[in-house]
């Protein structure tokens, strides 16, 4: 049983493929804003990479913040659930999911058995978030994949207080034109990330075993800054920013498969 699964987010679009949810045959990540071609040139990429057409998909599931505006789906269903499902799928034992994406934070917080039993949004600020980090990036000259890098070169990581996206942007703005290094003002940037994000776990619980997932988990700066807030370890896959499609294909199987035993 084929099953795919397609996580439609504020700057990207990833889709999965499944076999008889236990193996990934195909998966892409496509840079794209909701309402445009993106969804269907990532569903279009993982068939391609599969050698498999949207007719051997015995169920198609779609999450995320655009889930509504894809019609092929047989199911639509929250972010939260499917990022659950996901990290419950790659690490089993964990409690606490940090999912940051490119317009909001969420938290999770996992039962025994790997469902949802709370979790905590910030969905009303750039702060915290991928798009905040896009934006500072920008402002420095460089690209999203050059902070974590740069943070780690830091000696006296710069303190950037403003919680307000356009006020950071002034106050880093002013830490460089007085000096500061390059790589302290990132750090200090993955900081304020760290920062804002560990508020949101604070008030969900910190239970331990944590993850992360979306793709700011790929930038080892704000994982390593969000482990000093917490105080706890923080487990990253590779497969982080598709964890929403993952845990999308992995509905649609067991979807399907109870319906088959039943």
């Amino acid at each position: 049983m084929y099953t795919l699964g397609v996580d439609i987010g504020s700057t990207t679009a990833k889709a999965v493929i499944l076999e008889n949810g236990e193996r990934i045959v195909a998966s892409s990540i496509i840079i794209a804003t909701v309402g445009t071609s993106g969804v269907q040139n990532a569903v279009t990429e993982v068939l391609d990479k599969s050698g498999l057409r949207m007719e051997d998909m015995t169920a198609v599931v779609a999450t995320g913040y655009g889930r509504q505006t894809y019609e092929q789906a047989d199911y639509q269903i929250s972010e939260l659930s499917c990022h659950a499902i996901g990290a419950h799928f790659v690490f089993p034992d964990v409690h606490t999911v940090i999912d940051i994406g490119g317009q909001d934070a969420k938290v999770l917080s996992l039962n025994e058995r790997g469902q949802l039993a709370n979790f905590a949004m910030n969905d009303k600020c750039a702060a915290g978030t991928g798009r905040f980090l896009d934006v500072m990036a920008s402002i420095l000259n460089l690209k999203i994949s050059d902070l974590e890098k740069e943070a780690a070169k830091a000696t006296e990581p710069a303190q950037i207080s403003s919680t307000c996206t356009v006020f950071a942007e002034s106050e880093v703005i002013s830490q460089l034109a007085n000096g500061v290094k390059i790589p302290d003002v990132v750090a200090g940037i993955c900081s304020s990330v760290a920062s804002r994000v560990a508020s949101l776990v604070r008030r969900v619980g910190v239970q331990e075993k944590v993850c992360m997932t979306g793709g700011v988990a790929q930038n080892g700066g704000v994982r390593l800054a969000l482990e000093k807030e917490l105080g706890v370890p923080i487990l990253y896959d590779d497969k982080a920013q598709l964890m929403g499609a993952l845990g999308a294909s992995l509905y649609a199987f067991n979807k399907e498969n109870k319906k088959n035993n039943t």
